[in-house]
């Protein structure tokens, strides 16, 4: 028999990573408790990750270190299935880490997946801060 799935949207992790709206931050955890036991899988995409660090920089004000480390808690998350988790795994580490944005971090993780190194990009800063990524201007 197999287990039912079902998406998590963005709400679902903004509300129990800040707990603002505590009654349903409760009605989260009981959801992720019974995905964690096994009972449903929550599945999730690399738009709903990239929504909850925009939500969290913007909204929440939060720094950089902190909305990585609330990432890296729903790419653990047990019960969950995040796709392309390897991806988003490398992509937050370098968001926090080499201080880049994570739209960039997420695109230069999924080109190294793929074998794709040289990247075309007006945004060299960002980068040329990331390893195994060699940024050309056009132009140069």
């Amino acid at each position: 028999m197999s287990v039912e799935r079902f998406f998590a949207d963005t709400n679902l992790f903004l509300r129990y990573l800040t707990n603002d709206v505590p009654e349903q931050a409760e009605a989260v955890e009981a959801l992720l408790r019974r995905a964690a036991g096994g009972e449903i899988r929550l599945v999730t995409n690399a738009l709903v990750i990239a929504e909850v660090v925009w939500a969290l920089e913007s909204y929440y004000r939060l720094p950089p270190a902190k909305v990585s480390n609330c990432v890296l808690a729903i790419l653990n998350t047990p019960g969950l299935e995040v796709v392309e988790s390897e991806v988003l795994f490398q992509a937050v580490l370098w968001y926090g880490e080499k201080r880049v944005d994570f739209a960039d971090a997420y695109n230069a993780a999924w080109m190294v997946q793929r074998g794709i190194t040289p990247a075309y990009t007006l945004d060299e800063k960002h980068f040329s801060r990331l390893d195994g990524i060699t940024a050309l201007v056009p132009g140069s």
